[in-house]
């Protein structure tokens, strides 16, 4: 008999090849789009774009059509407010920055998608990340590099559980964006020529404080100042959830010279400017660990870290300072650590395929759950 998996289909080329190369493999597929769009919103997504669209529902039925694999739409609405949009909003308002992307793969594309899918006789699901699972020697599963690192998702995935690992399969991980693409053509896709997705999908136009106004109303913080390190005054700010960890531009401030946000005051509702120089950190805390090649962090080691999406890595060492934090000391400082971002610690098992360009080894992953906190830089 053969297994059954469940692909999350966003309508776009990625997640289109591994419906069709986990058929091409033999296994029972069933394609499905989560519905996680408000009503209200559906006309704007639409005409934006990005995977919560309506045109994503279109483009992934006639891949569907085209492979000969029953298609489904799942509605999560309730799920993606909780998880995603709410944390977004409160994450914003306690002048942190998230990363709800990383939010919607743990708690609705796996951890909900999931268990609808096991509840219907899948064995696994899938996605068209770029990715790869390992299952290591001493039975744990991790997450491994993609084999493009131009492409590489593994950060966004630092926090699966073990048995989300177990039961997903991400067949994209071993091939280039270009080969995608190709497969694609080659296959007779419909998608194989559509543009790869950019902005968070529940703020397709990228106006995060007219969102975050929207759903937060009068808890959204008003005005309050631009301060330096030591309270001086600089200045008034527009309020604190317009502005992030290494900002420089839209600040409205003549200094004379470039300043930088350095931190987020919400407390007082003030901004920290000043020089570059503020905004690099060499230590960090973080909490809400999520341990994947190993069970527990028992000793300090040295790893490899990314504290953002597009950071290309750092060496740093790391140490437990209680149940639930780690200490990592850089060994070169690190720009914009910010706080409510995940750092993901990587260790490579082969240290000849590293390169100063960007990190291809095999790798247990050390991370962190939601709220996947950088608490702090030092």
């Amino acid at each position: 008999m053969k297994e059954k998996v469940v692909v999350g289909m966003s309508g776009g080329v990625d997640s289109s090849v591994a419906a069709y190369l986990l058929k091409e493999q033999g296994y029972d597929v069933i394609g499905v789009t989560m519905q996680i769009w408000e009503d209200e919103e559906q006309q704007r997504t639409e005409e934006n774009g990005g995977c919560c669209g309506l045109s994503a529902v279109d483009d992934a039925r006639r891949v569907a059509d085209r492979l000969e694999i029953p298609y489904y739409v799942m509605n999560f609405k309730q799920e993606f407010q909780k998880k995603v949009v709410d944390y977004f909003v409160e994450e914003y308002l306690a002048g942190r920055t998230p990363n709800p992307c990383i939010a919607c793969n743990r708690y609705v594309k796996w951890e909900s998608l999931l268990k609808r899918s096991m509840e219907i006789g899948a064995d696994y699901i899938a996605t068209g990340h770029y990715a790869r699972i390992a299952k290591l020697p001493n039975g744990r599963f991790a997450i491994r590099n993609s084999v493009t690192a131009r492409k590489d998702q593994t950060y966004a995935l630092y926090n699966l559980t073990q048995f989300q690992l177990a039961h997903t399969l991400m067949p994209i991980g071993e091939y280039e964006k270009d080969q995608v693409r190709r497969i694609a053509q080659e296959a007779g896709l419909p998608v194989a020529a559509k543009p790869d997705s950019q902005d968070i999908c529940f703020v397709p136009d990228g106006d995060y404080a007219a969102f975050l106004k929207k759903k937060a109303g009068e808890r959204m913080p008003g005005e309050g100042d631009f301060v330096t390190r030591d309270g001086t005054v600089l200045g008034k700010h527009k309020g604190i959830t317009h502005y992030t960890i290494g900002q420089r531009k839209g600040l409205g401030l003549s200094m004379g010279e470039p300043v930088f946000v350095s931190e987020l005051r919400p407390k007082t509702n003030q901004v920290v400017v000043g020089e570059e120089t503020q905004v690099f950190k060499k230590e960090l805390l973080c909490d809400h660990l999520n341990f994947m090649g190993m069970e527990d962090l028992e000793e300090p080691r040295k790893v490899w870290a990314k504290v953002r999406y597009a950071h290309k890595g750092q060496w740093c060492r790391i140490e437990k300072q209680g149940r639930d934090l780690i200490r990592a000391e850089f060994e070169e400082p690190v720009r914009a650590i910010t706080p409510g971002q995940a750092v993901v610690f990587y260790e490579a098992w082969h240290r000849d395929e590293y390169s100063e360009k960007h990190f291809t080894a095999s790798i247990e992953k050390l991370s962190l759950t939601l709220p996947q906190r950088i608490i702090e830089a030092e």
